[in-house]
């Protein structure tokens, strides 16, 4: 498909490989036009991942006993149990006859189980609205009353869409299906407030109401963020939102813990959406975490399965009273496939049925490309045009698609939809729970309304329908319903309202796949079995647009529990993914680029490794030393907004020497006169050896080599200008002297000794705890932090700005090498990309120090210096041209 200048879907949906991108012209300070300049992008904040091996860490270890690191990791797996029930519990559904089993028509019983029941309240919600609806259709039918009908759908409908967009409007991050902020978070990028608890009461809440009015919207999307947040609170005993939960509990205080328990929950939150414990663990692998190992695993299969079979032990007690018989395992289950008794001339699929599932995949790829094009412009116009309005713009906006909605669910059943014959309504199933949903509105006795079948039911009962009936669904009403859903979910997601995209992508796929069987069935006279057909669509079109291939296939699998269909599933998602790739991203990438989060993808083009870590650093640093007076410290916490800092010392003579006990911890690479000397000496030497080689290569080297270290007879002197020229003579600077604007270029570039990082966190915490030292004491009394004292204020660490800076004393002195991170990973100027990138994303890092041979640093690169728009750019800026 070749792109082109004039073609506004081509030029959104084609990757852009002859022009600039807008997030290039950003990062290189260009622009075309104002319209090719991108949304503002965040300063977001890493998760500090890589552990801090400074010394309150390392007495902190020294204090724990074998007997107690089994204690702590036992602990771990309590957690991880607790939050795999929590989840189970959260995403319970059918509750459909509690009434009848335990409560017994009690509002008290029903208030208790608010929040922990969600999907109940989407029945109750929904079954409420269909029935006054329905009824008043079947009666508005014969006596021509039909705009009453449509005024009470209408009025349900933006009722629980003004209620579900008042509860985003309290907090914003509760918007949407919170898959792309929590890939981001567990990618490694803080994102403020994605795992708060207010945020999990309004998405909770705010979903019940987004489903029960009627939006081509699912819950499953905005349960995986919920059991996220859940895997991120529940072992901390603590909330910032309400101040009262706080418990005295020490343990997983840092952010390696806490993203290793949203890896769980998102698991968690996965499995109880879909029944699907082994997807949801390689949902939580594909899609979020950048750093795994074993145990890890072995934790998220542990609390994946939890919430699978805590949400199956509650579902199948309430559905069927039988406690412990465990038979409805997730919230969208796909059912049964199977072929009807008695029929051996059926078949679920064959061979030749591949080659179609094959050009199914294409097309859904293709479909979900396209969809993911008009989502992405509906994204930017709202950054641009809505966002930064006034919040009731939002809400509008939400009431529109509301009514929009409302208005072409009721057309389309009125006018689009066949009235058939209700005796040929069976499924293969065996069950009655199909036929009790089926529709007769706007169709006399004895037929039903097929669009009507699919739109006036819950979207989970109009998948089973699609999947589970044979000759229901005219070609028609399948167009229709397919090019419906399309649209309007496609408008739907990003809207200020909870939202999730699988449901009605699975529902925009089988009407496709449908569509497909009916024309083999009735066109060209083939006997395919429609409902795989319908299960093959659904997952061309969900993996068209979400870009997903083992967990999807995994969870497909699961939801059907039948293994057969493995092979089918996973060449339509391959071959989805590969012809939507070929155009743009999935709908949870390009979601992520739009906010502006740093993410990293698993690895980088070939062709980045034509840059070196010295391209892309930061040269300009802003450093602290190892001993530093307080108003220094306090002028650069306040004038920058860089969040760590790396520790050094100046290569001088003049520099005062600090020491800490007998150890020397500034000026400890002073080159002593004899060692340079020492140096040179074994140089000549080893040139003379070269001498007796029989190559003139290595001769003519040395020759060349001799005349530049000697040029004048007097060595010693020669040897003194190396040692001037190596520790150039900079202006003095004393513990309260910080750099300075005026310092010349050569003054701002000068060689610094690199000692370890320090993160803003850390050395704001030792201004509000006063922890320092006059200049008359030695180091050795500065007041000692332990581990527990560092990690207290976890996960909000104060702010500079909330140091009382009349308490502190400016010419006092902090000693920051006990709380530095003395070890981090470190790369030189001259490695490639590819292993800079490799190290930054496995290990989890934060900041990457640059640092030469010689131990001097020259550069520190972060998680914004090996994103794909800046290592591009920096290509362009090389003139290099990528293929």
């Amino acid at each position: 498909m070749a792109c082109c200048g004039n073609c506004f879907c081509c030029k959104c949906c084609c990757r852009e490989s002859e022009t600039r991108t807008p997030e290039e012209l950003t990062i290189l300070g260009e622009f075309q036009s104002e319209e090719d300049e991108i949304l503002p992008r965040k300063d977001y904040e890493s998760l500090d991942y890589d552990r801090c091996i400074n010394e309150p860490y390392v007495e902190m270890l020294e204090g724990i006993s074998n007997k107690r690191a089994r204690q702590y990791e036992a602990l771990r797996w309590v957690m991880v149990f607790a939050i795999g029930v929590t989840v189970g519990l959260v995403s319970n559904a059918a509750l459909e006859h509690l009434q009848s089993t335990f409560c017994a028509q009690s509002f008290t019983c029903l208030s208790f189980q608010v929040g922990v029941f969600v999907d109940f309240f989407v029945h109750i919600f929904t079954k409420l609205k269909f029935s006054v609806v329905g009824d008043s259709v079947e009666r508005c039918t014969d006596q021509g009353c039909l705009p009453v009908s449509l005024l009470e759908l209408l009025a349900f409908n933006l009722t629980f869409v003004l209620l579900a967009s008042v509860l985003v409007l309290i907090e914003p991050m509760a918007a949407g299906s919170g898959i792309p902020e929590i890939k981001s978070y567990l990618n490694g990028v803080k994102i403020p407030r994605i795992v708060r608890l207010r945020t999990f009461l309004c998405k909770v809440a705010g979903v019940v109401f987004s489903v029960a009015g009627g939006l081509f919207v699912g819950k499953e999307g905005p349960m995986i963020h919920s059991g996220a947040i859940v895997g991120a609170g529940l072992p901390q005993f603590q909330s910032i939102t309400f101040k009262w939960i706080k418990l005295n509990f020490p343990y997983f205080r840092t952010d390696r813990d806490k993203r290793d328990f949203v890896s769980a929950g998102t698991a968690a939150g996965v499995a109880a959406a879909f029944g699907a414990p082994i997807g949801g663990t390689l949902f939580s692998l594909e899609e979020g975490s950048s750093f795994w190992n074993q145990a890890l695993t072995w934790k998220v299969l542990f609390c994946s399965m939890s919430a699978t079979f805590t949400l199956n032990f509650f579902r199948s007690g309430i559905y069927f009273n039988k406690w412990g018989s465990f038979q409805l395992p997730g919230l969208l289950n796909f059912g049964e496939f199977k072929c009807s008794d008695g029929d051996k001339q059926c078949h679920l699929w064959t061979v030749v049925d591949l080659s179609f599932f094959v050009l199914m995949g294409v097309v859904g790829g293709l479909l979900g490309a396209l969809f993911n094009c008009m989502n992405k412009c509906l994204a930017k116009y709202r950054m641009k045009h809505i966002l930064p309005k006034a919040r009731v713009i939002r809400v509008l906006e939400s009431l529109l698609v509301s009514m929009v909605t409302s208005l072409l669910i009721f057309a389309s059943s009125m006018l689009v939809g066949d009235c058939l014959d209700l005796p040929s309504v069976h499924n293969t199933t065996g069950t009655s729970s199909t036929n009790s949903s089926v529709r007769q509105y706007f169709c006399p006795n004895n037929t039903y309304n097929d669009m009507a079948t699919l739109l006036f039911n819950p979207q989970e009962k109009a998948i089973h329908q699609l999947f589970h009936q044979d000759g229901l669904f005219s070609p028609l009403s399948l167009l229709v319903f397919f090019v419906l859903y399309l649209l309007m979910a496609c408008w739907t997601y990003g809207m200020s309202v909870p939202s999730g995209l699988f449901v009605p992508s699975l529902l925009c796929g089988a009407a496709f796949g449908r569509l497909v069987a009916n024309i083999l069935n009735v066109k060209l006279h083939m006997d395919v079995y429609s409902g795989t057909f319908a299960l093959i669509g659904a997952a061309a079109f969900l993996g068209g647009v979400v870009r997903m291939t083992i967990s999807l296939t995994v969870i497909l699998i699961e939801s059907t529990n039948e293994i057969s269909y493995g092979l089918p599933i996973m060449i339509t998602l391959m071959v989805a993914k590969w012809t939507g790739d070929l155009f743009n991203k999935g709908i949870y990438d390009i979601h992520v680029q739009l906010r502006g989060v740093p993410l990293l993808d698993w690895e980088t083009e070939v062709e980045m490794d034509k840059l070196t870590a010295g391209d892309i650093m930061e040269p300009n640093l802003t450093y602290v030393y190892p001993h530093t007076r307080v108003q220094s410290l306090v002028s650069i916490l306040r004038t920058t907004v860089y969040h760590a800092f790396p520790v050094v010392t100046e290569n001088r003579h003049n520099e005062k020497d600090f020491t800490k006990g007998n150890v020397l911890v500034s000026n400890n690479i002073h080159f002593k006169r004899s060692s340079v000397v020492t140096r040179a000496g074994e140089q000549r030497r080893r040139c003379q050896s070269m001498k007796s080689y029989p190559s003139s290569e290595l001769r003519n080297m040395c020759d060349d080599a001799s005349s530049e270290q000697e040029p004048s007879e007097d060595r010693e002197d020669v040897l003194q200008q190396m040692l001037q020229r190596r520790h150039m003579p900079y202006p003095n600077l004393y513990p309260d002297q910080s750099p300075s604007e005026e310092w010349t270029l050569e003054e701002r570039f000068r060689p610094l000794t690199f000692h370890g990082t320090i993160l803003r966190s850390q050395l704001v915490n030792l201004l509000l705890r006063g922890a320092c030292y006059a200049e008359s004491q030695s180091s050795a009394a500065q007041p000692r932090l332990s581990f527990a004292e560092m990690t207290e204020d976890y996960p909000r660490f104060p702010d500079i700005h909330d140091v009382d800076l009349t308490q502190l004393n400016p010419r006092m002195i902090v000693d920051v090498t006990p709380y530095m991170n003395p070890c981090p990973y470190t790369v030189s100027p001259n490695s490639r990309i590819s292993q800079v990138f490799n190290l930054f994303r496995t290990m989890g890092l934060r900041h990457l120090p640059v640092v030469n041979a010689v131990g001097e640093i020259v550069g520190i690169i972060t998680r914004h210096n090996l994103t794909h728009e800046f290592l591009t750019a920096k290509l362009r800026q090389h003139s290099i041209t990528i293929s």
